[in-house]
């Protein structure tokens, strides 16, 4: 006989009381704990490897038989490569100098009194997301080991993948000594799930969600707790007046072909118009051998006449697929005006020689990370050393860019006193 059915809400006021508890008992956590905790999923990812590999396929499969296209099941393939890529970062970040008691910018006071900031941890961090389950081990070890509880809700293309994940994850824990609930995964693909998670600010101190823009606008529209964004990726690329043509095919190539169905892949070329007749005849070729679709303005469907046409959609368009929007601009200015206006400020990089122009590119391209000469799949938080990342944030309070370990902490006054009182 079976106990009564726990509705959605039930469930996730189970979940948030559960991780309160545990984020407490995290404060009293030691570094040599957590680091065990990371060490000991590692070990688990191995060991488990084919029963991983056999919940990645249930999803794999549910993925072709709705359609998915071929970049967002790449996204979604746990291959040997990328649970070892999975376990690396674990081991990266359990070596990383831990976030927590830090002090920072102490100063004395002319009374005595030496006051500063000590880094704390969150509490309780909410994670909604779309797709790659490695996102479920990056997320988890990033917030155990920046002391906070985690309640991770994944899309339900990765259902399978992200339980065994998340299981082994507080399996780990637990063994560390750390608390129980520490890690935990939303249990169910109910879309209800994710409102009763955004109402759960009695529990739940941050949300951090990761997705396409009608994610996050539910996100933003319905949460009572504070959300940092982590939208869309229309990332681009500029060739500059006298940059460097091999160099540019071979960013503009790595930045769109690498990895099509991830946030910092490119979405758009844009091309000086002193360059355009040279550059785009080399670029389309190979960036056609590779099986990309462009799609261009009206110039460079002139210089390169088998390129389909854009349309206005296109600019703000975010792929994920080998597509690539294609614009020949009069001047940098018109290039980094067009970047501001149709981009999401995620990544951008040019394509220069020039010293000033590339600090003056930097200077006044809105977006969070700015590349120069370099492939816009740098952005990334263990390309920038920080071991992972939680994701790129957009927004531009308290954490834009990749947010690693320091994002994932707050500070609190400290005052130290020898008996001072105020007169």
């Amino acid at each position: 006989m079976t106990g009564p059915q726990v509705s959605v809400t039930e469930m996730i006021e189970n979940l948030g009381q559960r991780a309160r508890k545990a984020s407490r008992a995290m404060l009293a956590a030691q570094p040599a704990a957590k680091n065990r905790a990371l060490d000991l999923a590692a070990e688990a990812l191995d060991r488990e490897r084919a029963r991983i590999q056999s919940e990645n396929a249930k999803d794999l499969a549910s993925g072709r038989e709705r359609g998915l296209s071929a970049a967002m099941i790449d996204r979604l393939t746990l291959t040997d490569a990328r649970i070892d890529g999975m376990r690396q970062a674990l081991a990266e970040i359990a070596a990383l100098p831990d976030p927590i008691g830090g002090i920072e910018n102490m100063s004395v006071r002319p009374n005595g009194l030496r006051i500063g900031h000590v880094r704390a941890p969150v509490g309780v961090i909410g994670i909604i997301f779309e797709s790659r389950p490695n996102v479920t081990v990056d997320a988890a070890a990033l917030c155990l080991k920046s002391g906070n509880a985690v309640i991770l809700r994944g899309g339900s293309e990765a259902f399978h993948s992200n339980t065994i994940l998340a299981e082994l994850l507080n399996a780990a824990a637990r063994e560390a000594g750390l608390p129980d609930g520490v890690v935990q995964l939303v249990p169910t693909t109910d879309r209800e799930a994710v409102g009763a998670l955004l109402k759960l600010d009695k529990y739940v101190d941050l949300i951090i969600p990761r997705g396409g823009k009608n994610l996050i606008e539910r996100v933003t529209a319905e949460s009572r707790i504070p959300v940092i964004k982590h939208l869309d990726g229309n990332c681009s690329v500029y060739i500059d007046e006298g940059g460097d043509h091999e160099s540019g095919v071979r960013i503009i190539v790595n930045s769109k072909v690498s990895r099509p169905g991830v946030c910092n892949a490119a979405e758009t070329l844009l091309v000086h118009q002193k360059e355009a007749a040279e550059f785009l005849p080399i670029a389309a070729e190979a960036l056609r051998e590779r099986g990309v679709e462009l799609r261009g303005c009206e110039r460079s469907r002139a210089i390169v006449p088998d390129m389909k046409e854009a349309n206005e959609e296109d600019w703000y368009a975010e792929y994920l697929d080998l597509i690539l929007a294609v614009r020949v601009v009069d001047s940098m200015e018109d290039a980094i005006e067009f970047i501001n206006h149709y981009g999401s400020h995620h990544t951008e990089s040019i394509v220069t020689k020039d010293y000033q122009r590339a600090n003056d590119f930097m200077r006044r391209i809105d977006s969070a990370c700015v590349h120069i000469n370099c492939s816009t799949r740098f952005s990334d938080g263990g390309e920038y050393g920080l071991g992972a990342e939680i994701g790129i944030s957009t927004d531009k309070l308290h954490a834009r860019g990749p947010m690693g370990l320091r994002e994932l902490t707050t500070a609190k006054w400290i005052v130290l006193g020898e008996g001072q009182v105020r007169g």
